[in-house]
């Protein structure tokens, strides 16, 4: 077997999501929750089947918001991010029209002292049984949304989350990554050395790299401009464009970094925010792009990703709601690439 991660702007089959329940993550305002859920799901799905898994105790709203288009499973559910509890999807290079679904171990974002996971741990396992892939299974605490490939072997992580001694005290950089070349093909794996600052705050994920940068194509990266010099960030992402700068791609190439840079809202009543139009959802024809209510700005940047994604169609949501609980619409959704026998 020849797993391998393919590049986020494949062909895709479906996009998997979960569907808002009553937890942690849903805050005091959860028609705000569903709303900004559901809302995700109907737009991706004019470019891409999508699938929600949907907690038993949520069926009758879950029926109710989202129409017969999407299609709904269901399954018992901790949280709804669907990104870092299912499975890594991938193809098999020695068989061709084989799909894979790398089912890593899950605790929850490194045991958050809010998470639950005992449903969610499962979850990985469920969904790739319904799309009838090979379970691949791994003992590595990792979660969709710490990780990136550009589908030709390079793979973006940060060392602040495989290395989390929340999540694996016992691993090394060298054991990390043979179990990334085992389970997503990984030729080269770049340890970017943390994500953003909200990350790190108590409904952070400790640095997940979709966060901060993506691949909209081999050789390029997308990353995060924090362009205000008194936002922590400022630092923070001058480090990593100085950092990336220095690295080659699994096939020896040096980077060429597109800016995207941060909306001008900077803060809300906890501090400095980490909203970002890295945190985006690449479905076929279509991007689903984060908005913050900002005209200038979020044009701007879904300027941006439609050049870098060669034309395709971009829609903007206001993802507020989704970011101010932890993550964006990336975090929310999972892709799921078309198999080719």
């Amino acid at each position: 077997m020849a797993w391998k991660m393919l590049a986020e702007t494949a062909p895709l089959d479906r996009v998997w999501m979960a569907f808002p329940l009553e937890c942690f993550s849903m805050g005091d305002r959860p028609e705000e929750t569903y709303a900004a859920w559901t809302g995700v799901a109907h737009a991706a799905s004019a470019f891409v089947s999508v699938t929600m898994v949907v907690d038993p105790s949520e069926s009758a709203r879950a029926e109710r918001m989202l129409g017969s288009h999407i299609e709904r499973v269901t399954a018992p559910l901790d949280d709804f991010w669907m990104r870092d509890m299912g499975p890594t999807f991938v193809v098999d290079d020695e068989r061709p029209g084989v799909l894979g679904a790398v089912d890593w171990t899950y605790n929850g974002w490194g045991a958050q002292h809010w998470a639950r996971w005992s449903n969610d741990r499962e979850i990985g396992r469920f969904v790739g049984r319904q799309t009838d892939a090979e379970i691949v299974s791994s003992l590595l605490v990792n979660e969709g949304g710490a990780i990136h490939s550009d589908g030709e072997g390079t793979l973006l992580v940060t060392e602040t989350v495989q290395l989390d001694p929340q999540r694996n005290p016992y691993a090394d950089k060298e054991s990390i990554e043979a179990e990334f070349a085992r389970t997503l093909g990984a030729e080269k794996v770049i340890w970017l050395p943390r994500g953003l600052t909200r990350d790190y705050e108590d409904l952070g994920t400790r640095g997940h790299v979709d966060m901060v940068a993506a691949f909209p194509s081999p050789g390029h990266i997308l990353l995060h401009d924090q362009r205000n010099s008194d936002h922590p960030d400022h630092a923070v992402t001058r480090a990593l464009k100085g950092f990336l700068s220095e690295q080659t791609d699994a096939r020896g190439r040096t980077f060429d970094i597109i800016d995207l840079p941060a909306p001008e809202v900077q803060r809300d009543d906890d501090g400095y925010v980490d909203f970002n139009y890295v945190n985006h959802l690449v479905a076929n024809d279509g991007i689903i792009a984060c908005g913050f209510g900002e005209p200038a700005a979020d044009a701007y940047a879904a300027g941006i990703l439609g050049e870098q994604y060669g034309g395709k169609t971009v829609v903007t949501l206001d993802a507020r709601p989704i970011m101010s609980r932890g993550g964006g619409i990336h975090c929310i959704t999972q892709q799921q690439p078309t198999i080719v026998a």
